[in-house]
Protein backbone atom coordinates (compact mmCIF):
# COMPACT_ATOMS: atom_id res chain seq x y z
CA UNK A 1 0.00 0.00 0.00
CA UNK A 2 1.70 3.17 -1.18
CA UNK A 3 1.19 6.37 -2.22
CA UNK A 4 0.06 5.15 -5.70
CA UNK A 5 -1.84 2.10 -4.62
CA UNK A 6 -5.25 2.11 -2.08
CA UNK A 7 -4.74 5.03 -0.88
CA UNK A 8 -4.72 7.00 -3.19
CA UNK A 9 -7.95 9.62 -2.85
CA UNK A 10 -7.63 9.37 -7.18
CA UNK A 11 -7.46 5.59 -7.05
CA UNK A 12 -10.50 3.37 -8.25
CA UNK A 13 -8.60 0.61 -6.05
CA UNK A 14 -11.08 -0.58 -3.70
CA UNK A 15 -9.64 0.11 -0.20
CA UNK A 16 -8.71 -2.97 1.35
CA UNK A 17 -10.22 -4.24 4.69
CA UNK A 18 -7.97 -4.35 7.50
CA UNK A 19 -9.07 -7.53 9.13
CA UNK A 20 -6.48 -10.07 9.25
CA UNK A 21 -8.98 -12.67 10.43
CA UNK A 22 -8.13 -12.50 15.08
CA UNK A 23 -11.40 -11.56 15.67
CA UNK A 24 -11.53 -10.45 19.15
CA UNK A 25 -12.24 -7.23 21.05
CA UNK A 26 -9.62 -6.48 24.31
CA UNK A 27 -10.99 -6.98 27.25
CA UNK A 28 -12.48 -3.13 27.76
CA UNK A 29 -14.14 -4.20 24.23
CA UNK A 30 -12.76 -0.79 22.95
CA UNK A 31 -11.12 -1.95 19.93
CA UNK A 32 -10.59 -5.80 18.02
CA UNK A 33 -7.19 -6.98 18.97
CA UNK A 34 -6.27 -8.14 15.33
CA UNK A 35 -6.92 -4.97 13.30
CA UNK A 36 -7.45 -2.14 15.89
CA UNK A 37 -11.25 -1.18 14.40
CA UNK A 38 -14.19 -0.38 17.20
CA UNK A 39 -17.18 -2.32 16.61
CA UNK A 40 -18.76 0.82 15.47
CA UNK A 41 -16.12 1.22 12.53
CA UNK A 42 -16.64 -2.69 11.83
CA UNK A 43 -20.37 -2.34 11.65
CA UNK A 44 -19.67 0.76 8.85
CA UNK A 45 -16.94 -1.08 6.82
CA UNK A 46 -19.60 -2.67 4.32
CA UNK A 47 -21.14 0.39 3.86
CA UNK A 48 -18.42 2.91 4.14
CA UNK A 49 -17.14 4.56 0.73
CA UNK A 50 -13.85 4.60 0.09
CA UNK A 51 -13.21 7.96 1.73
CA UNK A 52 -14.48 6.70 5.20
CA UNK A 53 -12.91 3.48 4.49
CA UNK A 54 -9.06 5.77 4.40
CA UNK A 55 -10.67 7.84 7.57
CA UNK A 56 -10.77 4.58 9.50
CA UNK A 57 -7.60 3.42 8.35
CA UNK A 58 -6.02 6.96 9.59
CA UNK A 59 -7.65 6.04 13.04
CA UNK A 60 -6.58 2.37 13.45
CA UNK A 61 -3.12 2.73 12.49
CA UNK A 62 -2.90 5.69 14.85
CA UNK A 63 -4.33 3.16 17.35
CA UNK A 64 -1.53 0.33 16.39
CA UNK A 65 1.10 3.09 16.82
CA UNK A 66 1.85 2.47 13.19
CA UNK A 67 2.83 5.31 10.83
CA UNK A 68 0.19 6.85 8.62
CA UNK A 69 1.17 6.46 5.36
CA UNK A 70 1.54 10.14 3.91
CA UNK A 71 -1.70 9.29 1.33
CA UNK A 72 -3.29 8.73 4.55
CA UNK A 73 -1.75 11.82 6.23
CA UNK A 74 -4.51 14.20 5.25
CA UNK A 75 -7.40 11.66 5.25
CA UNK A 76 -10.20 13.35 7.39
CA UNK A 77 -13.53 11.33 6.33
CA UNK A 78 -16.14 11.22 9.18
CA UNK A 79 -14.27 8.80 10.99
CA UNK A 80 -13.58 10.14 14.28
CA UNK A 81 -12.36 8.50 17.28
CA UNK A 82 -14.47 8.67 19.95
CA UNK A 83 -14.13 11.95 22.90
CA UNK A 84 -13.88 9.82 26.37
Amino acid sequence: MDDAGYFDPNSDEVVPSPCISVCRMTEDRSRCEGCFRTIDEIRAWSGADSARRRGIWVLLLQRAGAAVPPSLAGADCGAKEPHA
